[in-house]
């Protein structure tokens, strides 16, 4: 099984919200990330992992939300990953958040794999071969819709 895109749902928590209970706008990084790591557990893989001198996972080299509607306490989110590209040491979502069949954010988030030597430096590294197989580049949305 190949993975290039998932759905993930989210309910809004009163704890998330400002007092207005409007979704405060850190939380839309959490959730993308919350997603990336379902999509990951989806394929039967993991965000993280100790090795025997250290660990290695995923560093965010960019990320960016641009927000078009409010999410507010107890509405339920699906938020729609897409892997747009796959680099040697990277990966790249597109994250689109939708409410009510309205898309109410869309975020970007560029993941780069990183391992590190127990006291050593974090540098980037190859994605795991794992990693490298299961998860796939998604079609262009266009592509899909001319179908």
């Amino acid at each position: 099984m190949t993975g290039s895109s998932f759905t993930y749902e989210r309910r809004v928590e009163f704890a998330e919200t400002d007092m207005a209970g409007i979704l405060h706008f850190a939380n839309y990084f959490r959730y993308m990330e919350e997603c990336e790591h379902a999509f990951f557990r989806s394929l039967g893989l993991s965000i993280h992992a100790a090795t025997e001198d250290g660990f290695r996972g995923f560093a965010r080299g960019e990320c960016s939300c641009r927000y078009e509607r409010p999410l507010r306490y107890e509405d339920v989110a699906l938020l729609h990953l897409r892997v747009t590209e796959k680099r040697t040491k990277s990966l790249h979502y597109e994250i689109t958040f939708e409410h009510c069949g309205h898309i109410v954010a869309r975020g970007k988030v560029t993941a780069i794999h990183v391992g590190a030597s127990e006291g050593g430096t974090i540098r980037a590294i190859p994605l795991p071969p794992e990693v490298d197989s299961l998860v796939v580049v998604a079609p262009e949305q266009g592509a899909q819709n001319a179908r």
